[in-house]
């Protein structure tokens, strides 16, 4: 019996192990079973609890005293008594089983749904009546209050079969091309069917119309989805009269409620394979929807996940035993798989034995196959000096490395590494003394309002010192706060370090390269002093290491006063602006608008300035600028000149009079008439 313990829910595979033919004659058999631990050791809960190749469905009657399954090859039914843990009859069939359902509580009258259209019902003797459906079925449903029984499959009808009359109903009518899958919800009866457009149509047998139609296609595609085509509806499930899910051909279910069209949670397998089955389990909150790689357990209102069974061969079908902890499932091997989660609920009354079982196992766990072994890589085994092994009996190549005894790996280990022991043991030791330390009450502490960062930085140099195992006489920093000399400093407002001051930014590179100072010596009276090392080699290493320490700070310093300088200039330019534009504000205005311009475009225009040199901007006084039109529909044009410089007008003066004079003295050339011929 296998068990495999994922996220603290313990799951027993009841049907691993080997399995005997059935061609072996008893004597061999019981042979066998002693010879091999294997066979000794394996639980066989129900017996031939398999088919001969693959098996298609598997259900529990309502009473839970028996299990049918329909399997091939041949195609066949088998029905087992769970009270004497074995077969209770097997029946051959023409075609393979699609769909199977128990009319009555136990295995008296059953209905199975085949591949070639035929339906046939079975009762306690063999086969009652045999009829065909217009279409190849896919799904079966069956109404108790007018006992109806639905089909649905490659059809747009739902055909109607009456089980008090023996005769076909007139079907319901859809739009849809085909339909997968129906239920009817226990409450209030109502139909619901999935489609391959991926709608659900809702029907009411009472009234014998539809009722409503959701569309989950839309719902179910997400982000994360990969979705090449229209997901289908492939799986219903109702809870109670309001609450139902549905699995599509994408790999998500939906739950909603039936009055909203809106799914409340969309959980997705991540596998895009289509979704086979969907269970409720009321009494935990957990639903469990399977597609063909695994059954997944989750939590119905966040969609956490629960666990997760994945079994060796693909799921065709599964089957929750009522009000227990046990699982049926048919899939693609011969032998159908059987699982027990305690954690779901108790076994069943007949297999109550698996209870005990459980807890002794549990209390007596059995080590893993592996637990004797160790995997190491190629890397590992160089470094262990165990190269020259590789090809022998002692490694078992697999995959990216060998596997090995752990009792070689261990001698290995302590000849390589020695101190490993050791040093394993030290850093134990040190996480348990950090766990310690953080589940301690933190001590709060009590700053004041003014200064509150130097406050907070003498605290720390105070308990770093008290820590620290230096012979040094502590510094008088850590009694500011306690001095009441200095109580003002943190008292008054007026005392508040202006950390933006030019004078902070300036001597910050002092402070910062002090407290690094202060730190290296309170780390280094931490530590051993080595005695071994040379006192002239540790002065010229200190004093190298200042030098250095001495040049960072410098640069800090020069690019301090160098950002500090760009501000003032910067400053200072602004300050210009601003009285250029106090001196020259009067604007000439033509009437129409008292504002130069918008918001938005002064904004614009500004930007456009900044970027400019001073000069750039001061000089073309003498041109007549003009300030550009706004985007709003208000004109808004003013025009203003700015004052030129004295030596400028003086040289204008002089260029003006120059001209004139050369004006006196040229000839002019407009008494000289023009000799006009005719065309």
């Amino acid at each position: 019996m296998q068990v495999s313990n994922t996220n603290n829910v313990k799951v027993y595979n009841l049907s691993s192990g080997k399995s005997l033919p059935d061609w072996l004659s008893d004597r061999k058999r019981r042979a066998l079973q002693n010879s091999d631990s294997e066979l000794k050791n394996r639980i066989e809960l129900i017996q031939d609890f398999e088919f001969p190749i693959v098996s298609n469905c598997v259900r529990v009657s309502e009473d839970g005293q028996h299990i049918v399954a329909a399997g091939i090859y041949k195609p066949k039914v088998r029905c087992y008594d769970v009270s004497q843990l074995s077969m209770k009859f097997e029946r051959g069939l023409d075609a393979e089983v699609v769909k199977l359902h128990i009319l009555s509580e136990d295995y008296s009258k059953i209905v199975f749904m085949q591949c070639d259209r035929y339906v046939e019902f079975h009762t306690r003797f063999g086969v009652h009546h045999r009829l065909r459906i217009p279409r190849v079925g896919r799904d079966l449903a069956y109404h108790d209050p007018t006992c109806d029984l639905f089909f649905v499959g490659t059809s747009p009808e739902i055909y109607r079969y009456n089980l008090d009359q023996g005769r076909f109903l007139r079907p319901f009518t859809t739009k849809a091309l085909a339909m997968n899958c129906c239920d009817i919800n226990p409450a209030h009866h109502l139909l619901a069917a999935g489609t391959v457009e991926g709608k659900v149509l809702c029907w009411d047998p009472r009234v014998r119309g539809q009722v409503g139609e959701l569309d989950c296609a839309l719902s179910s595609i997400t982000g994360v989805t990969e979705i090449q085509k229209v997901p289908a509806v492939t799986a219903i499930k109702f809870k109670d009269g309001l609450h139902f899910a549905v699995g599509t051909s994408t790999g998500q279910i939906l739950l909603y409620d039936i009055r909203s069209d809106k799914p409340v949670l969309v959980k997705d397998h991540r596998y895009q394979f289509p979704i086979k089955s969907i269970d409720y389990k009321p009494d935990m909150d957990l639903i469990l929807s399977a597609d063909k790689k695994g059954l997944k357990m989750w939590d119905e209102r966040t969609g956490k996940p629960f666990v997760t069974i994945e079994p060796e061969a693909n799921i065709n079908d599964v089957c929750v035993v009522p009000n227990s902890g046990l699982i049926l499932m048919a899939n693609e091997t011969p032998k159908m798989s059987i699982y027990f989660t305690p954690s779901l609920g108790p076994a069943p009354k007949w297999c109550s034995f698996l209870d005990n079982l459980t807890e002794e196992l549990e209390e007596n766990p059995q080590s893993d196959v592996y637990d004797d072994y160790k995997f190491v890589t190629k890397p590992e085994l160089d470094n262990l000096g165990l190269s020259h092994l590789v090809g022998s009996s002692l490694l078992r190549a697999y995959m990216h490395g060998y596997f090995m005894d752990i009792r070689l790996y261990h001698r290995a280990k302590s000849i390589a590494d020695p101190f490993a022991y050791e040093n394993y043991r030290k850093n134990l030791i040190q996480k348990k003394i950090e766990e310690a330390r953080s589940n301690r009450v933190k001590k709060i502490k009590k700053l004041p309002k003014v200064n509150a960062a130097l406050a907070l930085k003498l605290q720390d140099e105070e308990e770093i010192q008290k820590t620290a195992k230096s012979k040094k006489p502590k510094t008088t920093a850590s009694g500011l706060l306690k001095d009441d000399r200095f109580a003002a400093l943190f008292e008054n407002p007026d005392f508040q370090v202006d950390e933006e001051s030019e004078e902070f930014r300036v001597a910050k590179p002092l402070i910062s390269k002090h407290q690094k100072k202060v730190e290296q010596e309170l780390a280094s009276a931490n530590q051993e002093q080595d005695e071994v090392e040379m006192e002239g080699r540790a002065s010229s290493d200190e004093n190298s290491s200042s030098s250095e320490d001495d040049r960072e700070w410098v640069e800090e310093m020069r690019e301090q006063r160098r950002k500090i300088k760009q501000e003032k200039k910067v400053k200072e330019l602004r300050g210009k602006m601003g009285e250029l534009v106090e001196k020259y504000g009067g604007l000439e205005n033509d009437g129409r608008s008292s504002s130069v311009a918008q918001t938005g475009v002064k904004q614009k225009r500004e930007q456009k300035l900044s970027r400019k040199s001073f000069g750039e901007r001061i000089s073309n006084r003498g041109e007549k600028k003009k300030v550009p039109e706004s985007d709003s529909p208000v004109v808004n044009e003013s025009t203003f000149h700015l004052k030129m410089d004295p030596k400028k007008q003086r040289q204008n003066e002089k260029d003006r009079l120059h001209h004139q004079e050369r004006k006196k003295l040229r000839r002019s050339a407009g008494a000289l008439s023009k000799r006009k011929f005719k065309p």
